[in-house]
């Protein structure tokens, strides 16, 4: 913690009341967090082969893909989005999970009007949407890769919004978020949620390239049936 400062996230001056420390190492807090992902995928993925069998494995990834999603954006950003006024107290598994997360991203910790907006329109459509794809591809449905570009883009803009608007403040406000070590931005705050940007993007470009083959396909069969 900062000499002199009741909290340790940046800047050093936010408004953070009722700051407590974790009670949990982070090392434990890390091994729960892993070990819910785990039992969620492993159960996902079990289903998934039980009710469809002959699904391909590339289906039952991206099954696994957006039962993770939904499953983080209702349960864990939900525990954001009901609990945001009181995070800095909180001392049960999200809640400590959410204070080491906001030693990359203080506004957290500070109900930031935009973090907030954001993560409930993620709470309330986005998180159901990535449940709503997962199920349209375990049934092979007509609809699962128009609705897949739509989640796939949520998350592209959502992501580079919270990047941009982050970085903005950071180097043009000078009003840094992130504690300085190179721990908490890059891992924490970048890795984490590239993966947002790279997995949606490769399931948003397989989408367009599969409707393309579609119409391509369609377009040819009209045009040899009118000669």
């Amino acid at each position: 913690m900062p000499s002199g400062s009741s909290h340790p996230y940046y800047p050093l001056g936010a408004d953070i009341v009722g700051y407590s420390p974790n009670q949990t190492p982070v090392l434990e807090l890390l091994i729960k967090a892993s070990g819910g992902c785990a039992v969620l995928l492993g159960l996902t993925f079990a289903v998934a082969s039980y009710v469809r069998p002959t699904l391909h494995i590339a289906d039952r990834i991206a099954i696994l893909w957006f039962v993770l999603s939904g499953t983080l954006h209702c349960f864990f950003e939900g525990y954001f989005m009901l609990h945001h006024a009181h995070m800095a107290s909180a001392q049960d598994l999200f809640g400590q999970l959410w204070k080491e997360y906001a030693l990359s991203d203080s506004r957290y910790m500070t109900s930031d009007t935009l973090v907030l907006c954001m993560e409930t329109i993620t709470v309330l459509l986005w998180g159901p949407l990535c449940f709503v794809v997962a199920y349209l591809t375990a049934t092979r449905h007509s609809l699962r890769h128009p609705m897949q570009i739509v989640v796939c883009m949520s998350h592209l803009y959502g992501d580079t919004l919270y990047y941009a608007t982050s970085l903005f403040d950071h180097y043009v406000h000078d009003r840094p978020y992130s504690r300085p070590e190179g721990y908490y931005f890059w891992v924490y705050y970048f890795l984490m949620n590239f993966i947002w940007i790279v997995v949606p993007f490769y399931y948003l470009f397989n989408s367009m390239r599969t409707l393309s083959a579609v119409m391509k396909r369609q377009g040819s069969a009209e045009w040899k049936k009118a000669q």
